[in-house]
């Protein structure tokens, strides 16, 4: 079980990347914070679920 939690962890990581990277095209990521909040989020979910 806690290898699938860290399957999911991960995904979610992958996620907010490509979230990110996807609205840096699309949009214009301006706000540092959001920009920032993302990172670290995605980082922290990341290294959760390693």
């Amino acid at each position: 079980m806690r290898t699938e939690l860290g399957k999911w962890l991960m995904d979610i990581a992958k996620y907010m990347v490509t979230v990110l990277l996807l609205s840096s095209v699309f949009g214009d990521m301006t706000n540092l914070w959001a920009v920032t909040s993302a990172i670290l989020a995605s980082l922290l979910t990341l290294l959760m679920g390693l």
